[in-house]
């Protein structure tokens, strides 16, 4: 998403006009709240000492401590950071969870580290930023290429340096460390209660749809088994190697591709090996042929900037649902919107992650945890009323749901810092 804040903020631009605010509090909520860069001295397998840059932003705290994941990344850039921080400071506050924007990263390759220096780099992560983060200040999470064990090592580092155990300081932890249930499928869970919402407001029945999912980790893989349970003809899936097509009015079981995937170390090997080809009903594809693949819904489960001015015309789908941050380039939000392509924007269709890690920091404070099915529940509620207060902006203010989106987050944020109150009425 490098340079794409410049970008991402001039979206707002018309959000601030329509809510008639002024421009200290325009800056305010554009603007970090503090940046933290740091190096990082990690001490290697061979005895070695070697640096690495790391930087913490936080946005917006006016409606509780910021939150936001910590990357590991070889090309992880400040710019990037920004961004994704203010996206966060907005998908709190449009699912209505009293939590700011914060994001973190490591520029590091994490695959060249052992699993020992990947915990020194953890580790010292947190020596580095302690003064900066806390349950009530900032609360980490994963983010890319790092995961439960990599939380589980900050959060025991915290506690150390903190004098106690202290769970609530990073969520996306293993469920033995205090993690919560659900957290593992939220982001695809949270992403198909509102596809099923609009649906119902468009008049469509996932029995009569077709999709086609661009990315096969964990939420690409989680939401297309959701909707082949809802009935959702799967016809077309890829991972970044490369995907697979079905011809013939045939359609996938993503449990067995992801099988055969496992076996054979890439999707295209579901269909097109010796002896398991069908090269009739299914052919390979690329993920640009899939992004333009003649579908009714299109998932987008991978990388940021996949829709661009470049190919927003060649899109076919009915429907797009914005799982991967930034998966839609601003530039291209246009061209769709004028070819009437329904897009549910990240900001709200990816905010089940956020949402049941908010959950988690809540059970860890508590010292009470919740079954899965609660988990799932409360997120539902969360969810469908998220969706149709957007949905109900949209046609007010006759906008797009990512506009409307904005909309509803911008005017919490802004009523926040006006009533200069971090606390926030909760419902649990």
């Amino acid at each position: 998403m490098s340079e794409n804040f410049s970008k991402f903020i001039k979206d707002f631009k018309r959000v601030f006009d329509l809510l008639n605010l002024n421009q200290g509090v325009r800056k305010k909520i554009t603007a970090p709240q503090k940046i933290v860069s740091k190096t990082l001295s990690v001490k290697m397998d061979n005895g070695s000492i070697k640096r690495f840059s790391a930087f913490r932003v936080q946005f917006n705290n006016a409606r509780g401590p910021f939150k936001g994941g910590i990357r590991y990344h070889p090309e992880a850039n400040l710019d990037e950071v920004k961004t994704l921080a203010l996206l966060m400071a907005i998908k709190c506050a449009v699912v209505n969870i009293p939590m700011g924007g914060g994001k973190g990263g490591v520029k590091v390759d994490p695959k060249k580290l052992s699993n020992k220096e990947l915990e020194n780099l953890s580790r010292n992560w947190i020596r580095a930023f302690k003064n900066d983060i806390g349950p009530d200040k900032d609360v980490p999470a994963p983010d890319v290429y790092t995961n439960a064990q990599i939380m589980d090592w900050m959060t025991d580092e915290y506690s150390k340096l903190a004098g106690k155990k202290t769970l609530a300081v990073i969520t996306g932890k293993s469920l033995s460390n205090g993690g919560s249930r659900g957290r593992d499928t939220a982001t695809a869970q949270g992403g198909f209660y509102v596809l099923a919402q609009a649906a119902k407001k468009t008049g469509l029945k996932f029995n009569n749809l077709s999709a086609s999912i661009q990315g096969f980790g964990n939420a690409g893989y989680n939401i297309a088994r959701l909707l082949y349970r809802a009935g959702v003809k799967i016809i077309g899936l890829s991972d970044s190697r490369g995907g697979i097509l079905a011809l013939n009015d045939k359609a996938m079981d993503p449990l067995q591709v992801m099988k055969i995937k496992e076996q054979k170390g890439q999707i295209y090997s579901c269909y097109c090996q010796h002896k398991i080809c069908d090269c009739h009903n299914y052919r390979g594809l690329t993920n640009k042929d899939l992004l333009e693949s003649d579908c009714d819904i299109l998932v987008l489960a991978a990388m940021e900037n996949q829709i661009t001015k470049n190919n927003a015309k060649k899109i076919k789908a009915k429907m797009i649902l914005e799982l991967a941050n930034g998966g839609i380039d601003p530039e291209a939000v246009a061209i769709l919107n004028k070819r009437k392509i329904l897009v549910l924007p990240d900001i709200l269709a990816n905010a089940g992650g956020v949402t049941v890690s908010y959950f988690e920091w809540l059970q860890n404070k508590q010292n009470k945890y919740w079954t899965e099915k609660k988990v799932f529940a409360e997120l539902k509620k969360i969810m469908i009323d998220s969706f149709n207060q957007v949905w109900l902006i949209s046609r007010n203010y006759k906008v797009n749901l990512r506009t409307a989106a904005y909309i509803l987050a911008v005017g919490r944020i802004a009523e926040a810092m006006k009533n200069k109150s971090n606390t926030f009425p909760r419902r649990y």
